[in-house]
């Protein structure tokens, strides 16, 4: 059986009298794009979050190509080769393109003028955001030196995903990356998912836009009431029945993988 990149098995996460996540599994194989979808209070942020390392679970495991890991803060994700594009991009507006896609990451001047004087490459750095941008087919992007409050909202969301592509050595995750687009820069940011799993990379998307779950999706996770409800095939189940499964007015198809056959009847936290 093939061992996935990430996984989760029954994580849970309490805020007080309130349970964001109840025993939540997730499973991310090799070259796919899972997407995960659920309801406002299914979870899915904490998932996300939990797996990006931005909260601890109280309980449950987290493993990265079949080994065990725990993460304290979002830089053990990343060191592990998790990277997340968050909905809210964490872009530095006045900075350029390439000071962006390496922020964090500033490289330095070789020699004494980086490690005496701590200056930056700045060049080195515009000249491999350039190579990013170009493998990623980014064409709409001309200049790394360019300011990223320049830009449009969807250059803005291809800055973002180049930035993890550039540095996730394992994962990409990706939370609703076209909410705020319109139809021409959701297509740019879709082909780019497409690009990045065809680089190599396997994909976390959460999304509320069924027609692009199901547009790029290789497997969807429903989450429903902290847990995982099923996992289904876009090619074998309908966009209704998604989202009857996730609204819990349907039950999920016996070849599907679920959590459990029980609903927890505790409070949900909000995603």
């Amino acid at each position: 059986m093939t061992t996935p990149v990430v996984q989760a098995r029954g994580l849970v996460k309490r805020y007080g009298k309130v349970t964001a996540l109840a025993g939540s599994d997730l499973e991310l194989l090799p070259g796919e794009i899972l997407a995960v979808i659920g309801d406002n209070g299914a979870g899915k942020s904490s998932l996300i979050k939990a797996l990006s390392g931005a909260v601890i679970p109280d309980e449950g495991e987290i493993f990265v190509d079949g080994q065990q890991v725990s993460f304290s803060t979002p830089i053990d994700a990343r060191e592990a080769g998790i990277e997340t594009v968050h909905q809210s991009l964490a872009v530095a507006p006045s900075l350029d393109i390439a000071a962006n896609l390496f922020l964090g990451r500033e490289r330095r001047r070789p020699g004494v003028l980086g490690s005496v004087f701590r200056m930056l490459d700045r060049n080195g750095m515009r000249e491999e955001a350039r190579r990013q941008l170009d493998a990623l087919g980014i064409m709409t992007i001309q200049n790394p030196g360019q300011a990223v409050e320049t830009l449009s909202g969807g250059q803005r969301q291809a800055v973002a995903v180049a930035r993890a592509a550039a540095f996730g050595s394992r994962v990409v995750i990706m939370d609703e990356p076209t909410a705020a687009l319109g139809v021409r820069e959701s297509r740019a940011v879709l082909d780019l998912i497409l690009q990045v799993r065809d680089r190599g990379l396997p994909v976390i998307l959460i999304s509320h836009n069924m027609p692009h779950v199901f547009e790029v999706a290789d497997r969807i996770h429903i989450q429903r009431l902290g847990r995982r409800k099923a996992v289904v095939d876009p090619k074998s189940v309908s966009m209704s029945d998604a989202v009857a499964i996730m609204t819990g007015a349907m039950e999920p198809p016996p070849d599907s993988t679920s959590d459990s056959t029980s609903e927890p009847t505790a409070d949900q936290a909000p995603d």
